[in-house]
């Protein structure tokens, strides 16, 4: 019988970090002051619903660490939101930028409703009132806490956010900065919304170019060919989907809460969205086969299982079953701490939610420094780098006597503008990560997992911080 019920999720985090503090130098009050969480604020604000009565809302805003500052984490709306839930997302959210060398310390945010029970004028009200509630408070600024996006949040919510931020702070120049994810027109960056299922891909895909590694797990090196199993066909599964299928993976099978469907010559993602969308069930599409129960997609033969849905669908009970090769931690804590332990001993490869699903916040720290500089990327320098490919084109056409294709002018000439920048930057930072981990591990074969060492170069960049700052001489 599992035990898998015995841990929290903040828990679950502190038993991963106490697992990889011993193959770290820094001493025992060291590492308690990175493990601990700095500021916990815990909320109750009264709404009035459109019905006139008054509703009071349970919400929490937490601040993990200060060693780098601002403090940067996402906003849940969910039922499910509680004190423990938010603590352990601000804390992995601390790892996950040191890991990705993004300079902020981690936060989180939850306000504890079904946004699917509230009218968008009282859903607004709540998220109005909640940003004035970290306002009075200091946790809320662009050299304070940065909140973003997060279950059952979007580029609306933080439009409202800024907005509200901005009116009750008049003439403060960085205000764009107090929040990520805004719509474009209000200082959002463009390759927000793919960032999350992009980075994913990038990692994995970092991963699968090492040979030592595949050799390891018996597969051939790169994406191509590789069979994929997603979970989840919210924004981070869409994209997981679509950037494998466009670089020559086949994703096999898809699953949700209402059921999972396979087909071993692969699906499209945007099909199945689309399926979906006209018949409220991904259930059913044309050409797959029906799976009864949406875990037993977990259980599927396949070379990369991609949970980016809930936490701990992966525990005791059914890590056993797991036949997957490498699993990509897409979703925040999919994998219980037994979990992990059964996957090293059967020598499956997972790939860390705290640095995998970095993207998101890799692209906020771009949109953050964008709001802060006052200037779209690219806008500089497109037209410059255009016209001096441009140039050179035509002097290698004039030498050569050869004119080169529509196409590939097009190509070459092309000069980067935002979303390009972002996703370059992305790409960098995720394979630079993916190399940093694995050469951890590699330098210490007692590091049991990917996990631990992980979070053995989280601590390590940690508590650099703290001793440069002078906090433990």
């Amino acid at each position: 019988m599992s035990n898998q019920q015995t841990y929290s999720f903040f828990q679950s985090v502190e038993k991963s970090f106490d697992k990889a503090s011993k193959f770290t130098i820094w001493e025992k009050g060291l590492l308690e002051q990175i493990k601990a969480c700095n500021s916990i604020y815990s909320m109750r604000f009264p709404v009035k619903m459109d019905d006139g009565r008054i509703e009071v809302i349970e919400a929490y805003r937490v601040q993990h660490s200060q060693h780098k500052s601002p403090c940067k984490g996402g906003i849940r709306f969910s039922d499910e939101v509680n004190q423990d839930e938010v603590m352990a997302l601000a804390s992995l959210m601390t790892y996950k930028c040191a890991i990705v060398n993004v300079p902020f310390g981690g936060g989180k945010g939850g306000i504890k409703i079904n946004p699917k029970n509230y009218s968008v004028y009282e859903l607004e009200k709540i998220t109005r009132r909640y940003t004035s509630e970290l306002v009075k408070k200091n946790f809320i600024g662009p050299g304070i806490d940065v909140p973003a996006p997060d279950y059952g949040t979007g580029e609306r919510e933080m439009a409202w956010i800024v907005d509200t931020y901005a009116s009750l702070k008049p003439g403060e120049i960085d205000a764009a900065g107090c929040v990520t994810g805004k719509p474009i027109t209000q200082g959002g960056v463009r390759g927000r919304k793919e960032a999350t299922g992009l980075g994913v891909f990038f990692g994995i895909r970092e991963v699968c170019n090492m040979p030592e590694v595949m050799q390891k797990l018996g597969l051939s090196i790169g994406v191509e060919h590789k069979t994929i199993v997603v979970q989840g066909l919210g924004n981070v599964g869409y994209h997981c989907s679509k950037f494998f299928r466009e670089h020559g993976s086949k994703v096999v099978c898809i699953a949700e809460y209402e059921g999972a469907i396979y087909n071993e010559n692969g699906l499209n993602e945007e099909e199945v969205f689309q399926h979906r969308k006209a018949t409220g069930s991904i259930l059913n599409f044309p050409g797959a086969t029906n799976l009864a129960k949406s875990n037993d997609a977990l259980e599927l033969a396949c070379d990369i299982l991609i949970p980016a849905a809930l936490e701990n669908v992966i525990n005791g009970s059914n890590a056993d079953k797991i036949k997957a090769k490498i699993i990509g931690e897409a979703a925040n804590g999919p994998l219980t701490p037994e979990a992990d332990d059964i996957m090293s001993a059967k020598g499956i490869l997972v790939v860390p939610d705290m640095y995998l699903n970095a993207g998101g916040v890799t692209v906020s720290y771009f949109e953050w420094l964008k709001n802060l500089s006052h200037v779209r990327y690219g806008r500089m320098e497109k037209r410059f780098t255009e016209n001096m490919n441009s140039n050179i084109l035509e002097q290698i056409e004039t030498l050569t006597g050869k004119t080169v294709s529509p196409a590939e002018r097009k190509s070459i000439m092309h000069g980067a503008e935002e979303v390009d920048l972002v996703h370059s930057g992305l790409e960098e930072t995720m394979i630079s990560a993916t190399r940093e981990i694995m050469e951890i591990w590699h330098k210490n074969p007692s590091i049991p997992d990917m996990r631990t060492a992980a979070y053995v170069c989280a601590i390590n960049k940690v508590g650099v911080s703290y001793t440069e700052l002078g906090i433990f001489p």
